[in-house]
């Protein structure tokens, strides 16, 4: 059976403290400036004393029909055996269709390479070997989960299976594989 790869962000365990962040910048050499994922606030709620925020984990949504892999002209943007979206650096032409494609304004033109860029779910140094992306093992808080969930198995599949998800901007159809859990949070 095909692997289908998810992530889940408990944005009730997440305490904004940047480690995935920093975690992704090391794993992959992100150029100074540049992220491929951002935990920014979203926002505060209510009114003194009664005050509450949470932070959302933005990076590529891994979508099932990703916008940015049918826009790329040279096919330099694709789907790999397991169906992570990856860019081939060596067949990018730094067009950036694909960075206007993407709903989620994952992507950025790497500064070094010139290529278009984007978190991976560590897939290469990380994932294809057994481990799980550099975000999800550094995160402190337990927000961050990921593997496999065609696998009923995996902990998150059984994690999905007994609580309520959503995606970010279904609304465009891309079928995202990153789910948020929102319970325990003020939206």
């Amino acid at each position: 059976m095909a692997k289908k790869y998810t992530m889940v962000v408990n944005l009730a365990k997440c305490i904004g403290c940047q480690a995935c962040t920093v975690a992704c910048k090391f794993q992959n050499n992100v150029p100074e400036g540049q992220f491929r994922t951002k935990t920014p606030t979203e926002g505060i709620k209510g009114t003194y004393p009664n005050v509450s925020t949470y932070f959302i984990k933005e990076a590529c949504q891994m979508c099932q029909e990703a916008p940015c892999v049918s826009v790329c002209p040279t096919k330099a943007s694709h789907y790999n055996e397991d169906g992570v979206v990856l860019i081939d650096i060596n067949k990018c032409v730094g067009c950036k269709y694909c960075m206007t494609a993407c709903p989620y304004d994952a992507r950025f033109l790497n500064k070094e390479t010139g290529a278009a860029d984007k978190c991976t779910f560590c897939y290469e140094a990380r994932v294809s070997k057994g481990e799980k992306p550099a975000c999800v093992s550094t995160c402190l808080g337990g927000a961050l989960m990921f593997g496999d969930l065609n696998d009923p198995s995996s902990d998150v599949s059984k994690f999905l299976a007994t609580h309520k998800s959503e995606v970010r901007k279904p609304e465009f159809g891309t079928h995202p594989s990153v789910n948020y859990i929102y319970e325990g949070v003020v939206k």
